[in-house]
């Protein structure tokens, strides 16, 4: 039996080459996915789109409610997205985002005895986001082998970050290579109700950047 594999999937760009590599390495993968009281659902309806694209891929939605914390554009309506590139971290960084969803991938893990978790973080073409650099990823790691009955036992499951180097470039021609259709995801911070983008936000430049670099014609849906 093929290994099993819990993958984060937001429904964005890079979630679902993430997910495309996962499968094609053989893992039996468990897409992961959060409504936490983002700005829109069309990520979720894409994460659903996306993880129904891969064969025998099981799916599931935890709900969380961030946005009774707030303090980022994306869980606070008060707080606008911005449009222009910001220095430093960015109001669209979600306070401990990653940290939260990496604990519940790492209970699922447990739960269905999956012996990794991917994770589509990058910290080339990034957004600044501290929560995704091989700092992070390495103390969450270490985490793991010491909260978890599968890491004291000796099996901590691995984290797996494999475009945690490469370009937006890069990750899109990966995926291309895969056959990732990149028409089912949806990248933009405040994309309308059928996932059309704004053009404007740093996801949306990095994506459009990111097909540019590639030679991969871009499938966006711009309002």
């Amino acid at each position: 039996m093929s290994e099993r594999a819990i993958v984060l999937t937001s429904g964005g760009l890079d979630s679902a080459t993430v997910l495309a590599m996962a499968h094609a390495a053989g893992r039996e993968c468990y897409a992961l996915s959060f409504d936490y009281g983002q700005r829109h659902r069309a990520e979720l309806l894409a994460a659903e789109r996306v993880a129904a694209s891969i064969p025998g891929t099981v799916h599931k939605v935890v709900s969380l409610d961030l946005r009774s914390i707030g303090g980022s554009a994306l869980t606070d309506d008060a707080i606008d997205v911005p449009t222009t590139p910001t220095e430093g971290i960015p109001v669209t960084y979600v306070p401990a985002r990653n940290t939260v969803f990496l604990s519940i991938a790492l209970g699922w893990a447990e739960v269905v005895q999956a012996s990794e978790i991917y994770v589509g973080v990058n910290a080339v073409d990034y957004s600044g986001y501290p929560d995704c650099r091989p700092a992070f990823i390495q103390a969450f790691q270490n985490l793991a082998a010491v909260a978890t009955k599968e890491g004291v036992e000796g099996s901590p499951v691995a984290i797996c970050t494999p475009i945690i180097t490469m370009s937006k470039a890069d990750i899109i021609r990966q995926g291309t290579a895969l056959g990732v259709d990149y028409s089912l995801t949806v990248s933009c911070y405040q994309a309308d109700e059928t996932g059309a983008a704004c053009g404007r936000c740093d996801s949306c430049r990095l994506r459009r950047e990111g097909f540019e670099a590639a030679g991969v014609a871009d499938p966006t849906r711009y309002f």
